[in-house]
């Protein structure tokens, strides 16, 4: 079992300093980058290989300026080098490179909206809302979605191309079901319209509908999204978000750390004192 990260940081510190000849200085800001990565960050044994998962290191360092976080990835990525040429420990960095977000991608729906539409939305709206949401569904995996694949405390999903994976039922979802359960009394199918399931549109005219009550606009897939980029700012290891969405690539799921990254730096431009002044002076 290889040492905690904090005890490979102080071993690549020494070497910096003894063996590298690097100054004192330029130690500290190895070390100040380092030690913020490490207490956020995941590092973890998979499958014979360490991983080293910075997520939530890129979202608590994105209002830095660009050169700043320029140089903590630097500081990073040579610790992983230093990992790899001489402690021979193999380590895969998963978030160091800049993402490029497609244009058509939605932006998720803050939370506090989300709260918002479950207050008020009726057991079977909440339940919609809540299973796209709090398990980051597809909505053609919620339309096919059987009653024999949720159990107690886990929810079999079938979705692209087959693939079938487990997903955690959170207790408070799982109560929200037996609820609906009790009252909706569904034969086969979660939802259901006579005998037959309810197919994505008439899923996604409902939850348009919900939403367009308190005058937003929002799509099941925007909540799938939502999942990802909440779960991800709130330090998640990418990892598991992207086996949670049944991504077959991590690289698929790193765009939610963009969007992330960019929304809180959308925020601190428009709270802080001195992006505030900068904006007056140009008027």
């Amino acid at each position: 079992m290889p040492k905690k990260i904090e005890a490979f940081i102080e071993d690549f510190l020494d070497y910096l300093l003894n063996i590298r000849g690097y100054s004192d200085t330029t130690v500290e800001t190895y070390e100040i980058a380092l030690r913020q990565m490490a207490k956020v960050s995941h590092f973890y044994e998979e499958e014979g290989l360490w991983v080293l998962d910075i997520t939530p290191f890129r979202f608590k360092i994105v209002k830095n300026s660009k050169k700043t976080i320029v140089k903590k990835l630097s500081a990073v990525r040579s610790f992983v080098k230093y990992l790899e040429d001489q402690c021979h420990l193999p380590v895969q960095l998963l978030s160091d490179e800049s993402i490029k977000v497609p244009q058509s991608l939605p932006k998720p729906i803050e939370e506090k909206y989300i709260d918002e539409i479950l207050e008020k939305a009726t057991i079977e709206e909440r339940v919609l809302v809540s299973m796209l949401y709090g398990l980051g569904l597809r909505i053609s995996e919620l339309s096919s979605m059987r009653l024999e694949d949720i159990q107690s405390e886990w929810v079999k999903v079938h979705g692209k191309g087959n693939k079938v994976r487990q997903l955690p039922l959170l207790p408070a979802l799982r109560q929200l079901l037996d609820t609906y359960l009790a009252n909706a009394n569904p034969k086969r199918y979660l939802f259901e319209k006579g005998n037959a399931p309810m197919n994505s549109a008439q899923l996604r005219y409902k939850l348009t509908k919900l939403f367009k009550t308190s005058g937003l606009k929002a799509t099941p897939h925007q909540l799938r999204h939502s999942f990802a980029t909440h779960l991800l700012n709130h330090g998640a290891r990418i990892a598991d978000v992207s086996e949670l969405l049944g991504h077959q690539t991590m690289a698929t799921t790193q765009v939610y750390t963009k969007l992330g990254s960019v929304k809180k730096k959308q925020e601190y431009m428009r709270a802080h004192p001195l992006a505030n002044e900068k904006r007056n002076n140009e008027e």
